[in-house]
């Protein structure tokens, strides 16, 4: 029997930790290891346990959210750890930051325990996981605002498949679906994601379903 997913817990709600925490503590395989009331404490903590996952709430009183992920699994973290963050808003303005900041994902608490579940393994098989239901409207609100800055050019051109599987993650389909969509294998659809983040220079598919609104990829399609 493989080990168990080990998971840190951080929201300044008590309620809501204490219902995080049983909730992941009823799946088999997952275990939650600590659990946090802020920011700080949470990087504290996940620095000293390395848990599998960070499941961090964005508004926290001291260090929040963002600032978390940002020293949990920013760009110049050495050894990132998994980080999904969970909010109660689909369109709070923090998501986009804290995608930017590293994170892995975002749920909103509202999820339901099936789709926390999947989103936990999802981050620490090294995938991740939006909120399906509100991926593309969440993405396409700040890819209208404008990037900070032109997003960058691939460092070679993506092949007509490449460009059908950006647009399948950007609109948060997961691996199988986009394989039963495109009628390919599970194989060949991590193959040409992985392929994506090589040439769009990006760390997950978070990042390349962010460069592919930024470019206006889906609405090409």
């Amino acid at each position: 029997m493989s080990e168990p997913v080990r998971v840190l817990v951080a929201d300044d709600q008590e309620i809501v930790r204490t219902g995080l925490t049983m909730i992941l503590n009823a799946q088999p395989d997952i275990e939650v290891v600590g659990e946090a009331a802020d920011g700080r404490r949470a990087v504290e903590l996940a620095q000293r346990l390395r848990p599998d996952v960070c499941l961090l709430d964005i508004r926290m009183p001291g260090m929040d959210g963002i600032e978390a992920t940002r020293a949990l699994a920013g760009p110049s973290v050495a050894d990132p750890l998994a980080v999904v963050v969970i909010t109660t808003f689909d369109l709070d303005d923090y998501v986009y930051a804290a995608l930017r900041a590293g994170a892995r994902g975002f749920l909103l608490k509202e999820a339901g325990p099936a789709l926390l579940a999947q989103a936990v393994h999802a981050a620490a098989a090294g995938d991740a996981l939006i909120a399906p239901s509100v991926t593309t409207r969440l993405l396409k609100a700040f890819a209208d605002a404008g990037p900070a800055a032109p997003p960058r050019q691939p460092i070679e051109a993506l092949t007509d498949r490449e460009e059908q599987v950006l647009v399948a993650v950007a609109r948060g389909r997961t691996n199988k679906e986009i394989a039963d969509e495109l009628f390919i294998t599970l194989s060949t659809v991590k193959s040409h994601i992985t392929s994506l983040m090589t040439k769009l220079g990006v760390r997950n598919r978070v990042e390349i379903a962010m460069w592919a609104y930024e470019t206006n990829r889906t609405r090409m399609r």
